[in-house]
């Protein structure tokens, strides 16, 4: 033989390194032997032909798993054009994906289940490659018994790595592999049991015990999934008589003996030895069981003969152990069926099909799609091969699988659905370079659901939509899985949070549970997918662009600007009027609007454009206005970054139009609408918020919430705090005292105390001002003329105590600074006012900021109690410190956190006097009738009222707007900046008590909410008096507002669309007479007695002006009709009048003593005394029907004496 060439050493060499550390030594009777290279080698050869494959080199199987990241195949025996061929045929269904990459490796190593010595539970059926580097889990199409732990070389395969970079992949076997040693011999004769004996054996009344072992041999009928319930995994397998139907269960439970549901194939003849009899007691299905030293055997007639039934009835008596194992199982695998609906279910089919994978649909949901057009479900099944093999372009084969046509409304496939009666085959690998991501071991929410709910499939494909959507539409801000589909048993994640609520309301409670070894045992087949009906998803999650969307698109259905005036209103409007009307205008959708009903998710955030807060997701941002039913400011900066669930919501959809309308007539012609804009918004009340995932940051760990605590509702429906952990709610207060040798700088510093602690600050609020562009100059910043206005708010302060530093955990249960306070006569220190300047990323404290609160300063990761005075500026002498006429400018950092602690309302006696400014608090707001009121001198008011009516009117001329109002313009507001709009608020909803708030356009950008309906407080708006004597507010650069309440969500927002809250209500006149020059509108119940004036005017026919001169002629044939009727039954009647008062100043009401009239009735005369007479402008006239005008009469009557009631008594 010729020496080898100098390639060849160095390939041997290679070769004889590779044995040594990848293949183990075999025991031989002398002891261990060196490693089979020898044999390795000559089945190598064989294999390829005769000569060494020098271009190929070995790899072991830890060289496989940390060195091949992407999909490759090796093929020993093909040359180029046998591999290009069969790489072109496996990209016949899938065109666009690209073929495995072929490598020259060789893989050789022992098949193997699994198994170790002391570790039988870890068995779970798979078949694995293994070396002395490793193991690696493997997929092979055909299996021989006799190949376990035999040393194999592998012609043909693939290595599938895992998307998941730090996971080890799997090995596809594409041909049989190559046998390094003889296989095992088969024994020659064995006695055997068939079918139909056997089952006479199950139907006998013989107890199990006085039986023997069996041995059955029989035709494959149908073969069980790998199931693994509580460690235990087991299988069932039915063989059938040669001859007849008659088939027999045999359970398969043994560790030793899971390989072979690899081996054993449909169609195929076998032989098990060692079967004893057992039954379960709660079904009392009966069934053979394998035993420990049972094996399968591929039946051959001429190897077996047949054993006589009596003989079959002597011997041992059956181990406990396997009748033990199988009640145990019938214990647990007690996880529910799907309730059978009397009405509209359909009955499923059940077929075999063959198909190709195209698409893995949801792997940890077990859906893949076939050929395009067909979902594959696997959730019913157990998937403990982690779906291997099943990549787009494998081949599988179903049998015995449930047809469902329509399942979900939405869901666009039919779906074969695989019980536990169901078999699916791995026809064929893919040869795609497709990646694997295997279903989740544990902690699979879908799994989790479907067995704990016992889902049907419609309601499945809904679970596993939401579930999706959810993951789409926030792992972007948690990370993947985690923690949003993450579930334990102490802990359910935020999408269980959010489903389970929902499956409980569609799921009824289950009385039977899901037996799964009558749905496998039975005769006649039962189970989850056997009955279905098309599902209406009940609600729905979508996207908040979606949302948007959606609210828009709503908004503008059946629109007209007719809609937006009353036609007695706009008949009377000038052009410019008119159009300005139409401006401006809102919709409100409401949760019931949308079929199904919606359900909104998002993060809170805080808009870093507007401040304003808002919900977000991946797809888009939606901003939002949160109230609290008490009345209180929302201040809950602790919810930042949670994700919510807001189910009670307001949908508000600003709509902005540019028309040119010539006048009323034409409202009906959209061709005059030049532009249609709008905004979306939310509004909703914090009781109805559920917080699904509460933000995780470090002040959120580390600090008590107070106030600042998030709701969810209990199973009872009570609400419960969430965030209030004992956890979250403490803080050790160390040394209050400044410690000069500690870093000047408290972003610095070494010491493990200053990375833990934090040094806080109690402040309250005395003042707050709106959110707008200002040029403040921070020390160290250079002056320049390019210099731009910073978008900002400031807030006046005062100081409550000395900064605190807060280490190690510890309840508190008060505020420290309060309780020091005053005690050392050091009052001007701990009580001193300051202004604070909120630029940049502290702006998102704006929404959360409000009057008379008690808030803290917390600097993280410092323990310089110096901190707040280090950064003031500027400069002021140490001697005017004291003067509350100098305050202390204190830029906010961005790194700090701001938390709510309480109201000053909420402090006891104690605390209060400790603030010492209790007194003039309650002076600061104001009510309505004192603003009104001639008296009032301030010029600066502060109220709260209910805003009865929005109207868009142009700006005063008297205000321009300033420099700032004109640049906020450039910033995105939807309404030009000459425009205002007029706010008419009101005590309460029917008082006549009212004052007009004016606000330029240029603002409202900042300002959301301000409906029809809404509580709003306002403060620091300037108070101003008209020519006619009328007091009005106007915002100002220092005013600001907040929503105290929302519109009742009963108001009729869609038929109001330009901004009237409500009809107005029936009133007085004689009731009114104080409040009259303050009253918008009002409707009364009345009886015309005549008409004082009737004029006409002429419109032109083309242009639909009206004449400003035209002279009526005497004896005008229609003027004189005109008159008469006036004085006839037909006008003079009972009516209902809108009215509102006549500003003009000729029709002012002065003030004037009372006069005494006389009035006749009959031959009755009254005398009374009368004011002058009032001046009504008429908005609209409305019939009287005889019932209502008695009720109104009765309740004018009703309401009067128990006003005369009241006088005579006071």
């Amino acid at each position: 033989m010729a020496e080898p060439s100098a390639v060849e050493q160095r390939w041997l060499q290679a070769a004889r390194d590779f044995a040594r550390r990848a293949l183990p030594a075999r025991e031989g009777p002398d002891g261990p032997e060196p490693p089979q290279l020898d044999a390795v080698l000559r089945c190598l050869r064989s294999a390829v032909g005769g000569d060494l494959p020098l271009g190929y080199s070995f790899i072991s199987i830890s060289d496989l798993q940390r060195q091949q990241r992407m999909p490759c195949c090796s093929h020993l025996t093909w040359n180029t054009n046998e591999f290009k061929e069969w790489a072109h045929q496996g990209q016949g269904a899938l065109p666009m994906q690209s073929a495995l990459p072929r490598t020259y490796l060789i893989l050789v190593g022992y098949l193997t289940d699994g198994r170790q010595e002391d570790k039988e539970k870890l068995v779970d059926g798979c078949l694995y490659v293994k070396d002395n580097t490793g193991i690696i889990p493997c997929e092979l199409l055909y299996f021989q018994l006799e190949w376990l732990d035999s040393l194999f070389l592998f012609p043909s395969w693939s290595y599938i790595p895992q998307t998941d970079q730090s996971a080890t992949g799997y090995v596809e076997i594409l041909v049989d592999p190559v046998p390094v040693n003889l296989p095992k011999e088969v024994p020659d004769s064995i006695p055997v049991t068939y079918p139909v004996s056997a089952e006479l054996l199950l139907t006998s009344r013989i107890p199990c015990k006085k039986r023997s072992k069996l041995t059955v041999a029989g035709e494959l009928a149908r073969l069980g999934p790998l199931l693994c319930i509580r460690h235990k995994t087991f299988f069932f397998l039915f063989l059938k008589c040669f001859t007849s139907a008659v088939w027999v269960p045999v359970l398969v439970q043994k560790p030793n003996q899971l390989a072979w549901h690899h081996i054993l194939q449909l169609g195929r003849s076998y032989t098990i030895t060692g079967l004893s009899m057992s039954s379960l007691k709660k079904s009392g299905h009966r069934m053979f069981v394998t035993g420990v030293s049972s094996c399968l055997l591929p039946y051959c007639a001429e190897q077996v003969r047949e054993q006589p039934l009596d003989s079959a009835l002597q011997g041992e008596s059956t181990e406990s152990s396997s009748l033990e194992t199988a009640e145990q199982l019938s214990d647990s695998l007690e996880l529910g069926v799907e309730e059978e609906r009397p009405r509209s279910t359909k009955e499923s089919k059940i077929i075999s099909y063959v198909g190709t994978v195209t698409k893995i649909l949801n792997v940890q949901a077990g859906l893949f799609l076939l050929d395009n057009k067909v979902c594959l479900c696997l959730a019913y099944q157990q998937l403990l091969n982690s779906a291997r093999g099943l990549r787009p372009g494998a081949c599988v084969e179903l049998i015995d699988v449930h047809l469902l046509q329509k399942p979900l409304v939405s869901f666009p496939f039919i779906v074969l659905g695989a019980c536990l009666s169901s078999t699916v085959v791995l026809k064929s690998f893919s040869r795609l370079s497709t990646p694997y991501q295997p279903p989740a071991s544990s902690g699979n929410l879908y799994l989790q659901l479907l067995f704990r709910y016992n889902l049907g499939m419609p309601l499945y494909l809904w679970l596993v939509s939401l579930l999706e959507m959810f993951e789409e539409r926030f792992s972007c801000f948690f990370g993947r899985h985690r923690p949003l589909l993450r579930s334990t048993h102490q802990n359910a994640g935020a999408a269980e949070k959010f489903l389970v609520p929902l499956l409980q309301a569609v799921v009824p409670d289950r009385e039977e549970a899901r037996d799964i070894y009558n749905e496998i045992l039975a005769k006649v087949h039962q189970c989850p997918l056997q009955k279905y009906m098309t599902l209406n998803p009940p609600c729905q999650a979508p996207s908040l662009s979606a949302v948007c969307h959606v609210a828009e698109q709503k908004s503008w259905e059946g629109f007209s600007p007719s809609q937006l005036l009353s036609p007695l209103e706009a008949q009377h409007m000038g052009t410019q009027e008119l159009n300005r009307r139409l401006t401006w205008s809102y919709y409100t959708v409401s949760p019931g609007s949308f079929q199904p009903r919606l359900i909104l998710l998002g993060v809170l955030r805080v808009s870093s454009r507007s401040s304003s807060l808002q919900l977000q997701d991946k797809s888009s941002t939606l901003p939002c206005v949160i109230a609290r039913k008490d009345g209180s400011p929302f201040t809950h900066t602790a919810l930042l970054g949670s994700l919510l669930q807001v189910e009670n919501y307001q949908l508000i959809v600003e709509r902005f139009l540019q028309t040119d309308f010539p006048s009323w007539e034409h409202l009906e012609n959209l061709e005059h609408v030049r532009e249609k804009k709008n905004s979306v918004y939310v509004q909703f009340y914090f009781e109805d918020v559920q917080v699904l995932h509460a933000a995780e940051g470090q002040i959120q760990k580390c600090l008590r919430s107070g106030n600042s605590s998030s709701l969810r509702k209990k199973d009872d429906g009570s609400l419960t705090s969430e965030l209030e952990a004992p956890e979250a709610k403490m803080l050790k207060l160390e040394d209050p005292k400044p410690d000069t040798h500690r870093d000047e700088n408290c972003q610095g510093g070494q010491s493990s105390t200053r990375r833990t602690s934090c040094v806080s600050r109690l402040f309250l609020v005395t003042q707050k001002e709106g959110l707008m562009l200002r040029n403040y100059q921070l020390p160290g910043e250079k002056v320049g003329e390019g210099r731009e206005l910073q978008r900002s708010f400031q807030a006046t302060v005062l100081w409550l105590g000395r900064p605190q530093l807060w280490s190690h955990p510890r309840e508190t249960g008060n505020l420290p600074e309060l309780e020091e306070s005053g005690c050392d006569g050091e009052e001007s220190v701990t009580r001193q006012e300051a202004l604070l300047l909120f630029m940049r990323k502290s702006l998102r404290w704006f929404p959360f900021l409000h009057l008379d609160g008690l808030y803290r300063f917390i600097v993280p990761c410092c323990s310089d109690l110096e901190v707040f005075d280090k950064l003031c500026f500027p400069p002021v002498p140490a001697k005017f410190l004291s003067r509350s006429s100098c305050p202390l400018c204190l830029p906010v950092q961005d790194t700090w956190h701001l938390q709510h602690e309480t109201w000053i309302s909420c402090l006891t006696e104690r605390q209060l006097a400790a603030v010492s400014v209790q007194a003039g608090m309650d002076q600061r707001i104001s009510s309505i009738p004192e603003v009104l009121s001639s008296s009032f001198t301030g010029s600066l008011v502060s109220f709260s009222g209910e805003i009865m009516e929005r109207t868009l009117c142009a700006s005063p001329k008297n205000e321009k707007p300033s420099v700032t109002v004109s640049l906020q313009k450039q910033k995105g507001s939807l309404l030009a900046s000459g425009h205002s709009v007029k706010l008419s608020v009101s005590v309460a909803p029917g008082s006549p008590v009212m004052v007009d708030i004016y606000i330029a356009a240029t603002y409202l950008q900042h300002l959301w909410g301000l409906l029809p309906g809404a509580k709003i407080l306002f403060q620091n708006l300037e108070r101003k008096i008209s020519r006619f004597h009328n007091v009005y507010c106007t915002y100002i650069a220092s005013s600001c507002v907040s929503i105290i309440s929302l519109p009742a969500s009963h108001l009729p927002f869609p038929s109001n669309p330009a901004g009237e809250a409500s009809s107005p209500s029936l009133v007085f006149l004689s009731s009114l007479q104080p409040h009259l020059q303050n009253l918008p509108q009002a409707r009364i119940l009345c009886h015309l007695s005549c008409v004082l004036t009737l004029s006409l005017q002429w419109v032109c026919s083309l242009c639909s002006s009206i004449f400003k001169e035209c002279v009526e002629e005497p004896e005008d044939l229609i003027a004189c009709y005109l008159r008469s009727l006036c004085r006839s039954p037909l006008i003079c009647r009972p009516i209902l009048l809108d009215f509102s008062l006549n500003r003009k100043p000729s029709k002012i009401l002065q003030p004037a003593p009372l006069q005494l009239r006389n009035f006749r009735c009959g031959e009755v005369e009254f005398v009374s005394q009368v004011g002058p007479r009032l001046n009504l402008l008429c908005l609209n006239v409305d019939e009287v029907e005889q019932d209502a005008l008695s009720y109104l009469n009765s309740e004018r009557i009703r309401r009067t004496s128990g006003h005369c009631q009241v006088e005579a008594t006071a």
